[in-house]
């Protein structure tokens, strides 16, 4: 997705395999002479082709040590982008023969205007499902774009958890009390764009991993002076402690990709965790305190408003949400 940073990130380890040829080969070279200086020269230039040699040595192991790293997270980030290909391929697979059967259906053989309505309804769902797909991935493209300071605004955000709870409920069929909402009005300074791409994400990802029936709850306070903590929590199975840290990486999803039953590319974590990280605030992600599930837990910059009539009106967001993936 991000060409210059891929060549930015080639030049260290070619850099660092340039750097221990050239110690192996002085090392190399210092070891032959060795014999010859400690009978041509005095016994102080002996030792001290030693300590050299000693010093090389460390360094070339220590840059072993530095390229096997290296080849361990390069061989990860494969896997990781082999699982995102798989993703990717079933999520653009799967709506399409679906498309497919509906059309074919329709056109072969009359069917009534129940049937019908079921078979366009379906097929809205996989169209949204596969536009989903792209914006998510457009939205992973943008990450690097940084938002000038005219993008900026003073966002309410009790108006805007209350849309993103309603879109992922309509996105999934949902009864809207499906979602629990406790806010706090608050006011935070960053694109609107950003801040729904985050919460949609997190709340889209609390549905889809919750129990049967969901229970999804979005809490927002101010647990610290100058700093509003917007909490959702489910009653899913939840996050295993070892790989909580890990579920923000890109491409990361849990478990096998031909395996798993829910839809996603791997991204979405991703692009909460970058987008948070811009806004300058933190996530963190718990087991519920009581029972089964997940609380992600973001942290932002914001503060009381002032007066809540002079804040900008979120613009109702449309059905075609991005969504996120675990």
């Amino acid at each position: 997705m991000d060409f210059p940073s891929r060549r930015r990130s080639l030049g260290w380890p070619i850099a660092l395999g340039v750097v221990m040829i050239v110690l192996l080969v002085a090392l190399t070279i210092g070891w032959l002479l060795l014999p010859w200086a400690g009978e041509a020269w005095n016994r102080g230039a002996f030792w001290t082709i030693v300590a050299l040699g000693t010093i090389f040595l460390v360094l070339v192991l220590v840059g072993v040590v530095l390229y096997l790293t290296l080849t361990i997270k390069a061989f990860r980030l494969n896997q990781r982008q082999s699982n995102f290909i798989d993703s990717v391929t079933h999520e653009l697979k799967s709506p399409i023969a679906s498309l497919k059967l509906y059309l074919q259906t329709l056109s072969r053989r009359p069917v009534s205007v129940e049937e019908a309505a079921g078979f366009y309804r379906f097929m809205l769902d996989d169209l949204e499902r596969l536009d989903t797909l792209i914006n998510h991935m457009l939205d992973a493209a943008r990450l690097d774009q940084r938002p000038a300071e005219a993008e900026l605004s003073d966002i309410d955000l009790a108006p805007l958890l209350e849309n993103a709870a309603a879109t992922a409920c309509r996105r999934y069929h949902l009864p809207e009390d499906t979602i629990h909402l406790e806010l706090t009005p608050a006011v935070v300074r960053a694109r609107p764009i950003d801040l729904e791409m985050v919460f949609r994400n997190l709340i889209d990802n609390a549905i889809k991993y919750a129990g049967v029936p969901p229970e999804v709850r979005v809490q927002s306070r101010f647990a610290q002076p100058g700093f509003v903590t917007v909490g959702i929590s489910d009653n899913g199975p939840g996050i295993p402690a070892k790989l909580r840290r890990k579920i923000f990486g890109r491409f990361v999803r849990l478990g096998s990709e031909l395996e798993r039953e829910k839809p996603g590319t791997g991204l979405g974590l991703f692009i909460v965790r970058t987008l948070v990280q811009r806004l300058k605030g933190a996530i963190h992600v718990y087991a519920a305190v009581q029972g089964s599930g997940t609380v992600f837990e973001v942290e932002l910059p914001g503060r009381a408003p002032e007066r809540t009539s002079e804040m900008p009106s979120v613009v109702e967001p449309e059905a075609s949400a991005p969504g996120s993936h675990r």
